[in-house]
């Protein structure tokens, strides 16, 4: 059966077509099962799992390979920087070859950089199969969404994506407590072992229960020639990066404590991994429920105002976590502060992406390197306040009160009063802002596209969307806090 007429097949039977109706007439989510859906929102989860469960190892797997603390903590960066790549990569790609094809690979990549991390016997080639581990899983984060974009239309879309990132807010809160538990069986390689299994299922399931869902008419050449001339634009944008950048050093102080914290917690604190394991869920959690109240507030207060409270939120975490340190609180004092600080992001992430691509003509691509740069800055810091110690927790409580005041500077400085426009951003909100894994690391993570979602698509409109990446959708009553891919 062809392409153009193949949207999901169910297990892998053949599905009906009708020749005589033309495409743009046919329901596009006839073939989109309820079991389709659990399997796209598996796929997109493949990120956070990979990263989460991973966590709360790193102290053993240091032992284990006679590697530095830094040099551990640059397999997590690895991860985080081939995710965010990935997401810039994949939906290019996958606009002009199908959504089928690069999905299956980048599935059978992680697949088999999982199995080989199983059996890797040097950190520095962990590190290589981290990077190639977090390029694929990118592709479940992207394509998931993607697919069900290209197959579902107006009310039912914003349904679909809303259920996919139920699914997905899943795995930041599971993944490291998963991880904990695994390694009450084994040492770190078990962690890969059941990464490389719930792979290996996903692959199968991905070639014999999904078919192709981008008609060969509906794809666009271009790829990542013209993504990198959006770059360009974009970085000439000092609204774009003041937001992208803030938001970067705000995700940093977080992806400072998911580095750090493991060998602090252990190592200065005595907790073991389980117990460390179950900070970070409890951390996801908060990360969540402020997610949730973002979501009933827009609407009744600007994006504006709602980022301001969520940098207030983050300096006052990263001030108490300075203060509860330098005092000698212990965990009292720490993980109270820490779970403020991580909760924060919850307000960030939204409102920073609602407000840096009010005005952008392109979106998708935006978004895309949105979550390139919040990404890349924490992957490349962590590692470099790692070299200053991790027996004591203050070079990660001086990183993550730093990382939260530089974000606060920089939104003030580059995005403040006079450098954006309140009134694009006020219409912004009342419409769908991709986002992401996740929370990645955090809850970080997805990415991509996004989708307007008005109050008239009850009645089967849809406003225009681009095939490049798709993300969650947005109504109007919230503006992307549920947005991210979970990385």
């Amino acid at each position: 059966m062809s392409e153009q007429n193949l949207p999901l097949s169910q297990g892998g039977a053949a599905t009906s077509t009708l020749p005589s109706t033309p495409e743009s007439e046919l329901a596009p989510t006839a073939h989109l099962r309820p079991h389709h859906v659990l399997l796209l929102g598996l796929l997109s989860m493949l990120g956070p799992l990979a990263n989460d469960m991973y966590v709360p190892a790193l102290p053993a797997l240091s032992h284990d390979l006679g590697a530095t603390t830094a040099q551990t903590q640059i397999t997590l960066s690895a991860f985080i920087l081939g995710f965010a790549l990935g997401q810039v990569i994949v939906g290019p790609i996958s606009d002009a070859l199908g959504r089928k094809r690069p999905l299956v690979f980048g599935v059978a990549l992680y697949t088999l950089a999982s199995l080989l991390s199983v059996l890797v016997p040097s950190v520095e080639l962990l590190t290589v199969l981290r990077l190639l581990q977090g390029l694929s899983a990118s592709v479940g984060a992207v394509l998931g969404l993607a697919m069900v974009s290209d197959l579902a239309t107006g009310l039912r879309r914003a349904r679909l994506f809303s259920l996919l990132v139920q699914i997905l807010n899943i795995a930041p809160m599971v993944a490291p407590v998963i991880g904990g538990q695994l390694l009450r069986f084994g040492s770190w390689h078990v962690i890969f072992v059941a990464l490389t299994l719930a792979g290996l299922g996903l692959l199968v399931a991905s070639a014999w229960g999904l078919s192709e869902s981008l008609p060969v008419d509906r794809r666009q050449a271009g790829g990542l020639r013209a993504t990198g001339r959006v770059l360009r634009g974009l970085l000439r944008e000092r609204r774009f990066v003041g937001y992208a950048l803030s938001s970067g050093f705000a995700f940093t102080a977080g992806i400072i404590y998911i580095s750090l914290a493991p060998f602090v917690l252990q190592m200065s604190f005595g907790l073991s991994a389980q117990g460390v394991s179950l900070t970070f869920g409890l951390n996801s959690l908060g990360m969540v429920l402020i997610g949730l109240v973002n979501t009933r507030l827009v609407g009744h207060v600007s994006s504006e105002r709602l980022l301001l409270w969520g940098y207030a939120l983050l300096v006052f975490g990263g001030l108490s976590l300075l203060v509860s340190v330098l005092s000698g609180f212990g965990l009292v004092g720490i993980l109270p502060a820490v779970f403020v600080l991580i909760a924060s992001l919850g307000l960030i992430q939204p409102n920073a992406t609602t407000l840096a691509l009010a005005d952008t003509q392109t979106a998708g691509s935006a978004a895309a390197v949105l979550d390139l740069l919040q990404l890349a800055l924490g992957a490349v810091v962590a590692p470099l306040v790692g070299l200053v110690g991790t027996t004591s927790p203050l070079p990660m409580t001086v990183g993550m009160a730093a990382a939260a005041l530089v974000a606060l500077a920089t939104l003030v400085l580059l995005a403040g009063p006079g450098h954006s426009n309140t009134q694009e951003a006020e219409h912004e909100q009342h419409h769908a802002v991709s986002s992401a894994v996740k929370e990645r690391f955090l809850g970080t993570g997805v990415r991509a596209e996004r989708v307007s979602v008005l109050p008239g698509e009850g009645d089967g409109e849809e406003m225009p969307m681009r095939n490049t990446k798709a993300a969650t959708t947005v109504s109007p009553a919230n503006n992307g806090t549920e947005g991210r891919s979970q990385v």
